[in-house]
């Protein structure tokens, strides 16, 4: 599996060009209306450069204008997940080039059409995947990327949406084929995907549910699952008390051992789908040594070995499908399901912690720290904490580089890419 980013014209596109001089007499209100084809001033995101915390910053970028078949978007709020830790790392493949404006999903209203959009207009209120650029006041996006949402919904909820439930709904119902009364495993259970994973499964009869998590999120999140189990523990014959026979599906984001455990687990016709390696990140830079024993666990599976036990094995991985052919179809149809459940009242976004983007820094940190429940937002328009109570970039950095040089043979740059959602 391999990361997806944009090639390198399009994220320069995105970003819409330099940093504005000339302080803050020369800066653009936001919505400030375009001039001469250009798009209005906007605070965004930047990486810089490859690395830890200090790489990202705040500044004020010029938006695109929407091109043939997209729209652009008043961000309101925006998601943050494992992918873009990657990104910010620089493991995912290929590489994009900096600066760069970081993000995949973002909540906002439609602000400008391009040339053949005609299921939106302005005024809209909308949730959108982007290959990159969604950490801005504005940002432009495909428009069969993009999503109504309902006027019920917050634009905190909708930043919240699109990938976390998109991933758990296409690898229930299109790969796990899950049906009532099915038996499903998912690790990192307080997770995003893990919590849209317990919302689905409540939508179809007697699905026992397991999950795995640390044991401070259990109390939190045990009324979600049939049965939550300690991860740090022997998850396998906690498994197998609840279910002897195995389990019909396994959503596998750890990777490495965990893989030969999940297949294990599986029922005789049970699928096994691997969506994630989060087992090999472990501070500013991904370490060579847990990235070479976690795949090369991976690669020891044998297909004669599936053959012979009847089962499945699959990989996910969401941005890849959306920017293929037949991806925004298959999206389409799994987020009018997704909203139905909505109207319901069946699914509802958990968000962990809302951020502004001057805490983007704090943001990260709070989802490698794995201290998240549910989801992490940016919000546009809030206003950042006083620097005094806010976790210090620069001891979270310390932090990550403590733990990338302890990691055994690990202290060295992997040049090796991966990436999840989570």
């Amino acid at each position: 599996m391999s990361g997806e980013s944009p090639p390198a014209e399009e994220t320069a596109r995105m970003m819409g060009g330099e940093e504005e001089e000339g302080g803050s007499e020369a800066v653009a209100e936001r919505g400030d209306p375009a001039v001469e084809g250009e798009g209005p001033l906007v605070r965004a995101v930047i990486l810089s450069g490859f690395g830890g915390p200090s790489k990202l910053g705040v500044s004020r970028q010029t938006a695109a204008c929407p091109g043939p078949g997209e729209l652009r978007i008043l961000v309101k709020a925006c998601g943050v997940g494992f992918l873009d830790v990657l990104v910010r790392q620089g493991n995912v493949d290929p590489q994009p080039r900096t600066p760069l404006v970081p993000g995949y999903e973002c909540a906002g209203v439609v602000d400008a059409l391009g040339e053949g959009v005609r299921d939106f207009e302005v005024g809209h209120r909308v949730a959108a995947v982007v290959n990159l650029g969604a950490w801005a006041e504005v940002t432009v996006a495909r428009a069969d990327h993009v999503f109504r949402l309902r006027d019920s919904m917050s634009f905190v909820e909708g930043a919240a949406l699109p990938i976390s439930y998109l991933a758990a709904h296409l690898m229930l119902f299109d790969m796990g084929g899950l049906r009532e009364g099915m038996s499903v495993l998912v690790h990192s259970a307080g997770g995003g995907v893990g919590l849209a994973v317990a919302q689905l499964c409540a939508s179809v009869p007697r699905v026992t549910l397991l999950g795995t998590a640390s044991l401070a999120k259990h109390d939190v999140i045990r009324d979600s699952f049939t049965h939550v189990i300690d991860r740090t523990g022997d998850y396998v014959q906690d498994v197998k008390r609840v279910c002897p026979g195995g389990v019909d599906i396994v959503l596998d984001c750890l990777c490495g051992e965990n893989t030969a455990k999940g297949l294990a687990l599986l029922k005789p016709m049970g699928t096994y789908i691997l969506y994630g390696s989060s087992n090999v990140v472990t501070g500013e830079t991904k370490s060579f040594f847990s990235f070479a024993k976690s795949w090369w666990q991976v690669e020891k599976v044998s297909p004669v070995r599936l053959y012979e036990e009847n089962k499945r094995m699959g990989g996910f991985q969401l941005l890849p499908l959306l920017f293929s052919a037949e991806g925004p179809a298959r999206a389409r149809r799994a987020m009018s399901e997704i909203t139905t459940l909505y109207d319901s009242g069946a699914v509802r976004p958990r968000v962990d912690s809302v951020w502004a983007l001057e805490e983007v820094k704090e943001a990260m940190q709070k989802l490698l720290d794995r201290s998240n429940i549910g989801r992490v937002v940016l919000d546009t328009e809030k206003s950042p904490s006083p620097q005094g109570d806010r976790h210090s970039p620069e001891a979270s950095e310390a932090a990550e580089e403590e733990d990338a040089e302890g990691d055994g043979e690990g202290g060295a740059e992997s040049k090796e890419r991966k990436p999840f959602i989570r």
